[in-house]
This record gives C-alpha cells, sequence and structure tokens, in this order.
C-alpha cells in the first residue's frame, strides 16, 4: 500500500458521501475521523467522545494508517478520477517534497486561489478585519493570492489551502505531524512554514483536479465562531513563527 486517505469531518456533512466514494477508488485505505454525532458511513470510522479541531482529527487518521504517503481531505471535497495518483507520482520523482497539492476548482468549474504565499502582518489585517469589506483583497491582493499565476506545470509554494493535500509520511514524522493546538484554521500554514524551515518542498501540481466548495465563512461575515478560531490561530501563529512580524 502506498497512499492512504484521511477525511475529516466536524459533523454531518451533506457532502461527505459524495467526497468519499470519490476518493476512496483512489486510495489503499480510507478513514475518517468525525465529532459526535456519529455519522452513517460505509467506511472505517474513528468518532471522537467530544469534539476535536481538523489538526488534532487529522492527526487521528494519520496515525491510524499505516502508508508512506496520506491525503487528507475535507468532506466538502471531490478529487477527480487519477488525482490521487497523479500527486502520488510527482511526490515519487521529486524525494524532498513533503506537501503536494492540487488545483481546486469550486463546484461551478471556477478556478479557486489555493496556492498562495505565506502571509503578512498587513496583509492579514485586511483580510480578517471590516477592512475586506473595502479594500477587497481577494482583488487587490494579488501577490498573496498569486492572482497573476495560473500555472500549468508543478511549480513550489509557499502554503497551499489544507483542504485536500498529499502528505509524505517522513516529513509527519519528523515535524510531529499538524499542530493540535490550531482549532480549525492556520494549521495548514503552520505545517507548510515548519517543513519550509526543515527544508521539505511543498509543491502546486495543476494537473491533478479536485472541487471544492468552501464556505470561507470568514471571509463573509466578521463575528462568528469560526472568525474567533481563525484570530486565535493567527495569534498562536505569531507565537510559534514571530519572526513573520518582521514580514509587513
Amino acid at each position: 500500500m502506498s497512499v492512504a486517505g484521511v477525511v475529516v469531518t466536524h459533523g454531518p456533512h451533506p457532502e461527505l458521501n459524495r467526497c468519499l466514494a470519490a476518493l476512496e477508488p483512489q486510495v489503499d485505505e480510507l478513514v475518517v475521523v468525525a465529532n459526535p454525532p456519529t455519522p452513517s458511513l460505509d467506511a472505517r470510522l474513528i468518532v471522537n467522545s467530544r469534539p476535536l479541531g481538523f489538526a488534532a482529527n487529522a492527526n487521528q487518521g494519520i496515525a491510524a494508517t499505516s502508508t508512506p504517503y496520506i491525503v487528507v481531505a475535507n468532506p466538502d471535497t471531490e478529487a477527480q478520477p487519477g488525482t490521487v495518483e497523479c500527486l502520488q507520482e510527482f511526490t515519487d520523482t521529486h524525494p524532498r517534497a513533503g506537501i503536494v497539492g492540487p488545483q481546486l476548482q469550486f463546484p461551478d468549474g471556477r478556478w479557486q486561489p489555493s496556492r498562495r504565499r505565506f502571509p503578512t502582518v498587513r496583509g492579514t489585517l485586511v483580510r480578517r478585519t471590516p477592512l475586506r469589506t473595502v479594500m477587497q483583497p481577494e482583488k487587490r491582493q494579488v501577490d498573496h493570492y498569486r492572482l497573476d499565476e495560473r500555472p500549468t506545470e508543478p511549480v513550489e509554494a509557499d502554503w497551499m489551502l489544507g483542504a485536500f493535500l498529499l502528505l509524505r509520511r517522513d516529513m509527519l514524522d519528523e515535524l510531529g505531524g499538524f499542530d493540535p493546538g490550531f482549532r480549525l484554521y492556520g494549521e495548514d500554514i503552520d505545517l507548510c512554514y515548519r517543513a519550509a524551515k526543515a527544508g521539505w518542498e511543498r509543491w502546486f501540481v495543476p494537473h491533478a483536479v479536485v472541487s471544492h466548495a468552501h464556505a470561507a465563512v470568514t471571509d463573509s461575515q466578521f463575528l462568528t465562531r469560526q472568525t474567533l478560531w481563525h484570530w486565535r490561530g493567527i495569534l498562536r501563529l505569531v507565537r510559534k513563527h514571530p519572526e513573520r512580524l518582521k514580514a509587513l
């Protein structure tokens, strides 16, 4: 066996069965890690006794598998046929590739900017405060979202959205996996940043395509529980990596 799939769900999710149906034929083993209540699934299932964050749940699923590569996916993703094979084949030929991501698309086929720059203080303030309604970062922050680049061949990345990533187990073992101190946001940036500091490459492979619904609640509402989790993640990133404060 070479690739396992780990799907993390934080409750009943209407797209979960579609996600599993697309992923199951592409992996050698498949594990779903769920917060209560227990979903009804025809799949290997790990259910927590109490709700845990994405990072902690992903670590549980990774620990329950034994393959050299692991795809960690959100329930609102749907991998096109051949996606995992494409990511694996690329990683096989790049021994320092620790994190490899596909091209994400919205369900209607529109391009989704999933390959991004590491965040800066100024950019984060614009994206995560009411300034967003005026500054329109999704249009103006070209560099952060890499809006001027739509590569057709694999390219290296700072970080990629954690909605669907192929991870090398050797890298995860070295880094200690995801940081469970992140509840829901920032764990993907942190993992990619730690990987970069340890000399592991992060690659974006556009030939692999995954549909991602991407509700992005924190992009449209400022006073939600998700907003608080997002700011907790931002503050944890700064505490762990204070050098990022120099990146204005």
